[in-house]
């Protein structure tokens, strides 16, 4: 009796612990993928990005709400990607951390537009992303970001 009732417990320990708990995502993995983004913003190629985001992603930029990654892409981001001559982040840094199978991350930097024109706008920027890890890939559910001019210092 005594060794079913060890066999009975060990089956219970062994169905009740899910296989999937066992393995712990990598947050800072989550990074790759919010690197991969800007990357990709940076070459103003969007070829692909779709797949760095959950299709009901959430996009939220500037105090307006973009609807999903397709959405943003296709009736925001492309089209003033396409109108810009260049785009280049400078001062990047992230910052990960772990919530079970979500990692949350915000991003710090500068960017510098460059238009047809030559007209130069920079401005500094705050992102804050929301992963999910999904099938095996970190995957962006929900992004919100605002940008600004930079501050001007005044001598002093």
């Amino acid at each position: 009796m005594r060794g079913f009732t060890a066999a009975a417990m060990g089956l219970v320990l062994v169905v009740t612990i899910p296989a999937h708990a066992a393995a712990t995502p990598d947050y800072q993995a989550a990074a790759a993928t919010l690197a991969q983004y800007k990357k990709a913003v940076e070459g103003r190629d969007l070829s692909g990005v779709e797949s760095l985001f959950a299709p009901d992603a959430q996009i939220f930029e500037s105090g307006g709400v973009e609807g999903n990654f397709v959405h943003y892409r296709d009736h925001h981001l492309a089209p003033e990607l396409k109108a810009f001559k260049s785009f280049a982040f400078r001062d990047y840094k992230v910052a990960v951390r772990g919530e079970g199978e979500l990692a949350i991350a915000t991003e710090t930097y500068s960017y510098t537009i460059v238009l047809p024109d030559g007209e130069t706008v920079a401005r500094d920027g705050v992102a804050t992303s929301v992963l999910k890890w999904t099938g095996g890939k970190w995957q962006i559910i929900s992004l919100h970001s605002s940008s600004r001019k930079p501050k001007v210092s005044t001598p002093g």
